[in-house]
């Protein structure tokens, strides 16, 4: 019987798997020797690997571009960032570099904008897509790129009131979303998005408010976001050919009308037994789009995509030493990590979210099962199951002094934009140091200290303690 973890793996998933290997008893993440930098900086360690990001956003457009040629599309297909996903600057220049756009949803996205093109990162053809319930603080932003001349800023109306704050502060004739409200999956508490405006409103909305006022503003784009993301089910079907519907309607009666908006919301590798058709699923959204056109008999409109998860999601990794372990009963061994899930992982007790979990070392050591624990004193600052079992499975620690080092993959999304990066943590457990991975000028590979491990003081000074 083969009892080592390496064993149950293998006998498990097929491995290795894109970005994760497993060469001379350690794990690599996109190559990377994980080990080293282990020694070099010590954990807890959170690590980005830049490179990943523009991975993914040429994989996606690369689908598109098969995609429109399978079905022969006319209309032009647009990435976007999703900024609230992970707002730092070296994810956004990051991203920058593959000809993208981006996509805003508060206020304080329009000052980091107006930076970036300070930087010269972006001229002003880039296209902004502003989503989210706004307040006068964001559409008077909007209106200032817009009159400085960001030609392609489009705000996508969360409410029919909306159109009046731009009447009043945009100077320049501009382009106009709308966010349809889409319906929500049968397991939550309420049946509509409280987000856009309720699709059989839409045409009465655009034709007494729009329609008439072509030169100040055009409607160009209807837009729809899922929060279950882009399955391959009755229900995603069913909203998207909603959104479809309404555009053929619309589009007989606004010629201006050029694009549909479909969010975010591809998936990212959360386990070793992840499978999702990107191709297939991007395929049958072009073929579905054309069908409903064709029938219809309006033109194809361009397509806008939002990714977030997916742009930046499978870039970061979470590592941990393993600096205890605990009997507390017959059945459950506890392995104590050196920082806590609810401050740096927080989407694993919060929703409940699985990440990709595998330990860095001891492949070779006899596996059990086990259960996670943070170091804060609260109960739910624990993490024991996979996404692909309801259970975790580690290396013991063996007699080797080297400890157990465990890796939480794919962390890159939302986790410090929940959990608030560099404030107060809970129980005051410090954000850990971030290490970036890309490259240099020079085409080669380097890694840098982007923040220390928090310390103390800057705690303090927070708290009122120190002036």
């Amino acid at each position: 019987m083969n009892n080592s973890y390496s064993d149950l793996v293998k006998q498990t998933f097929n491995f290795p798997q894109e970005g994760i290997d497993v060469v001379d008893g350690y794990l690599q993440f996109n190559g990377l020797d994980l080990k080293a930098l282990i020694n070099k900086y010590g954990t807890p360690l959170k690590l980005t690997y830049l490179p990943k990001i523009g991975m993914q956003i040429n994989k996606a457009k690369a689908m598109f571009e098969n995609a429109f040629k399978k079905h022969r599309y006319e209309g032009k297909y647009f990435y976007c960032y999703c900024t609230k996903s992970s707002h730092f600057s070296f994810v956004v220049e990051e991203a920058l570099k593959h000809e993208i756009h981006l996509e805003t949803s508060y206020a304080y996205d329009i000052e980091i904008i107006k930076k970036l093109y300070e930087r010269k990162k972006i001229n002003k053809d880039i296209h902004i897509i502003c989503n989210g319930y706004k307040e006068k603080s964001y559409t008077r932003r909007i209106a200032s790129l817009l009159n400085s001349g960001f030609q392609n800023v489009v705000p996508v109306l969360d409410n029919k009131d909306e159109l009046k704050e731009y009447a009043k502060t945009v100077k320049v004739p501009f382009k106009l979303g709308i966010r349809v409200a889409a319906e929500e999956e049968p397991n939550f508490p309420f049946y509509t998005s409280r987000l856009g405006i309720r699709a059989k409103d839409i045409l009465e909305f655009y034709v007494d408010r729009i329609e008439g006022y072509e030169s100040k503003f055009q409607l160009k784009m209807l837009h729809i976001f899922l929060n279950k993301g882009i399955k391959d089910d009755i229900y995603y079907w069913s909203e998207l050919n909603k959104i479809i519907n309404l555009y053929c309607q619309l589009k007989k009666i606004c010629p201006e009308l050029d694009s549909i908006n479909i969010g975010g919301g591809f998936p990212i590798k959360h386990s070793l037994g992840f499978e999702y058709d990107y191709q297939f699923m991007i395929n049958e959204i072009v073929r579905n789009i054309k069908a409903a056109c064709k029938k219809s008999k309006v033109p194809m409109p361009n397509i806008y995509t939002e990714f977030g998860s997916y742009t930046v999601g499978e870039s970061m990794a979470h590592i941990y030493s393993v600096i205890g372990e605990k009997a507390q009963n017959d059945r459950e061994t506890w392995y104590m990590i050196d920082s806590s899930f609810i401050t740096t992982l927080p989407d694993t007790w919060g929703i409940g979210e699985k990440f990709l979990m595998l330990p860095i070392n001891k492949w070779d050591e006899e596996y059990q099962r086990v259960v996670l624990g943070g170091i804060t004193c609260d109960s739910h600052d624990y993490y024991d199951s996979e996404e692909h079992i309801n259970e975790v499975f580690l290396p013991k620690k063996g007699d080797s002094p080297e400890p157990l080092y465990v890796g939480f993959f794919h962390t890159g999304a939302y986790q410090d934009q929940i959990s608030g990066y560099g404030g107060i943590k809970h129980c005051l457990i410090p954000s850990p140091q971030h290490v970036i991975v890309g490259y240099d000028n020079k085409g080669k590979l380097t890694d840098w200290v982007y923040a220390k491990q928090q310390s103390a003081q800057s705690m303090l000074r927070i708290l009122g303690y120190l002036k």
